[in-house]
C-alpha cells in the first residue's frame, strides 16, 4: 500500500485497501499534517485523508469545517456540491439529521455570519485546532520506501546465509537469480568454471542443466540425484531438504534426467525402468512410474505442457506416459536394438524423434505411433556399411524450424532436416574406431556451438 501510494497509484491502492480490509494510515510528516489543518490547506488535507480509514465522527466534523469556510470564502456552489456529494456528510444527515440539516440552512442564506456558526466560546482557529488533534491521533509515520527496505534487507540475508552469491543479478518477480540474456554472444569455454564432486561419492552416470542456466541436477549410480549451483559448484544452499542431508534418489543407478519447462519438476529414469518426477523446491515426489519399462531408460522429455513424458529405453522401444494418469499411453515400436535419444518436435502434438543404437534415427506420427520415416545418418548410398554407427544424441536446432544436430559413436556429427537430408557434416578429423569416437555431444543455446566428447 505504501508502495503504491509513493508511486500515485491511488486508484490502485483504494482497491487494494478495501479487497484486503488493510489500511494505510500513514502521512509523511504528522507536524506537518496537522499545520496543514490548523492553517485550514483543505486541498492537501483533503486529498491525505481520502487514503486513510478514520472515524466517521471525526470525517463528518472535518467535512463540516470545510463546508462552512467555502461559504465563509464566499463559495456557495463548492460548499453545496460537497454538503450533498461527500460520504462523510452523507453519512452525517442519517445519523445527525439536526447539524446536517443546520448546514442546508447556512448554504441558503446570501450572507455567512461565523458568530451563528460557531457555538459561544468557540471559533474557526478553536475548531481546526480540535480537528487536528482528534485526527493526529489516527495517523502515524512511518520510513518511506518500507517495500523495498525489506526486499533489499531480505536478499542481504540470503547472502549473509550463503542462499545468494554477492554481486550475483536476482530477478525478485521469480525468486531466482537472472538469467542471462539470451541474446548475449556466445563464446567457447576456454578453461573449467569449477569442480562438481557428489556428495555421495557415486559415479555420475546423468546430468542436465536447468532451463535458466543457474543449476545443475546430477544421478549417479547410487540412485542420488543432487541439485547444484552452476556458479560456486557447491549444493544449491536454499534447498533445505539438502541441507539437511536429505536427496531426491531412486532405488536403482540413475541413467537420465530431464527438467519440464518451467524448472519446478525434474524427472528421473533408471537402469531398472523405473521413473520418479520430482518438485526440486521440496524435493517430494510427485509421480512415480514404477515399471515404465521392463528395462533401463536411457531419455526423457517433458512435453511441451507438462502433463506427459517421452521416455526411451535399453528395451528397443519409446513410450510415452500420462503425467496424471500414471500409465503409459503410447508405444513406438520399429527399432533393432536400444533406443538411447527421444525428443518432442517443435510441433510437439504430432511428431517424436527417436535415435536408436541400431544406428537409425526415425521420425514418428505422435497420434498413430506410426514409423513416418527412417534413415542413417553418415551412411552413404552405395558405399558398404562395415558398422553399426550408434546415434547417442539428437537434439532441436535453436535457429532453425525443421533441423536437427545427431551425434553417432563416430568421429561425425551432423545436422539434418527432419526429413533426413544432410545440412552439414562435422569431422574431428580421427578415424573411426582409433579412439575418436563421439561420447556424448550437445548445442549451444543459440546453436552456434556443437559440443562433442570423445
Amino acid at each position: 500500500l505504501q508502495f503504491l501510494k509513493e508511486h500515485n497509484l491511488d486508484d490502485s491502492m483504494k482497491s487494494l485497501q478495501r479487497e484486503s480490509g488493510v489500511t494505510l494510515n500513514t502521512v509523511d510528516n504528522i507536524e506537518h499534517f496537522a499545520a496543514d489543518i490548523r492553517n485550514g490547506k483543505w486541498d492537501s488535507v483533503l486529498k491525505q485523508t481520502s487514503a486513510l480509514k478514520l472515524p466517521g465522527d471525526k470525517l463528518a466534523s472535518l467535512y463540516e469545517q470545510v463546508v462552512l469556510e467555502l461559504l465563509e470564502a464566499g463559495e456557495r456552489d463548492l460548499a453545496k456540491s460537497i454538503l450533498r456529494s461527500s460520504d462523510p456528510l452523507t453519512a452525517l444527515k442519517s445519523s445527525h439529521l439536526e447539524r446536517y440539516m443546520k448546514l442546508e440552512h447556512f448554504c441558503q442564506r446570501p450572507t455567512f455570519n461565523p458568530s451563528e456558526a460557531y457555538e459561544l466560546g468557540s471559533s474557526k482557529e478553536l475548531r481546526r485546532q480540535e480537528i487536528a488533534e482528534s485526527l493526529i491521533c489516527e495517523v502515524t509515520v512511518v520510513p518511506p520506501s518500507r517495500l523495498l527496505a525489506l526486499l533489499g534487507q531480505a536478499l542481504k540475508y540470503q547472502q549473509s546465509q550463503d542462499l545468494l552469491p554477492a554481486g550475483v543479478p536476482f530477478d525478485l518477480f521469480r525468486n531466482a537469480r537472472k538469467a542471462a540474456k539470451k541474446d548475449a554472444e556466445e563464446k567457447v569455454p576456454k578453461k573449467a568454471a569449477g569442480d562438481i564432486r557428489s556428495c555421495n561419492q557415486a559415479k555420475v552416470d546423468a546430468l542436465v542443466f536447468s532451463p535458466d542456466g543457474q543449476s545443475l541436477v546430477t544421478g549417479g549410480s547410487e540412485g542420488f540425484i543432487e541439485a547444484w549451483d552452476v556458479d560456486t559448484g557447491k549444493l544449491r544452499a536454499d534447498l533445505d531438504y539438502q541441507n539437511k542431508g536429505e536427496f531426491m534418489n531412486l532405488e536403482d543407478t540413475v541413467l537420465c534426467t530431464a527438467f519440464s519447462r518451467d524448472g519446478d519438476q525434474i524427472a528421473t529414469g533408471s537402469k531398472g525402468g523405473q521413473i520418479k518426477v520430482f518438485k526440486l523446491t521440496t524435493g517430494a515426489c510427485v509421480k512415480h512410474f514404477s515399471q515404465a519399462h521392463p528395462q533401463g531408460i536411457t531419455s526423457l522429455a517433458f512435453s511441451r505442457d507438462g502433463t506427459q513424458l517421452l521416455t526411451a529405453s535399453y528395451d528397443q522401444t519409446a513410450r510415452i506416459h500420462g503425467m496424471k494418469s500414471g500409465k503409459a499411453l503410447k508405444e513406438f515400436r520399429g527399432h533393432t536394438s536400444f533406443v538411447n535419444c527421444a525428443i518432442y518436435t517443435r510441433d510437439s502434438s504430432n511428431t517424436i524423434i527417436t535415435g536408436s543404437s541400431d544406428g537409425t534415427v526415425k521420425l514418428w506420427d505422435l497420434r498413430s505411433t506410426e514409423c513416418l520415416l527412417t534413415y542413417r545418418p553418415g551412411v552413404v548410398p552405395g558405399v558398404p556399411v562395415t558398422r553399426e554407427l550408434s546415434v547417442h544424441t539428437i537434439e532441436l536446432m535453436p535457429n532453425s524450424q525443421d533441423q536437427i544436430f545427431v551425434c553417432t559413436n563416430s568421429p561425425q556429427c551432423f545436422i539434418l532436416t527432419l526429413q533426413g537430408q544432410l545440412v552439414r557434416r562435422f569431422a574431428s578429423g580421427k578415424k573411426e574406431g582409433s579412439g575418436g569416437d563421439f561420447n556424448c555431444a550437445t548445442v549451444s543455446p543459440q546453436g552456434k556451438w556443437l559440443y562433442c566428447v570423445g
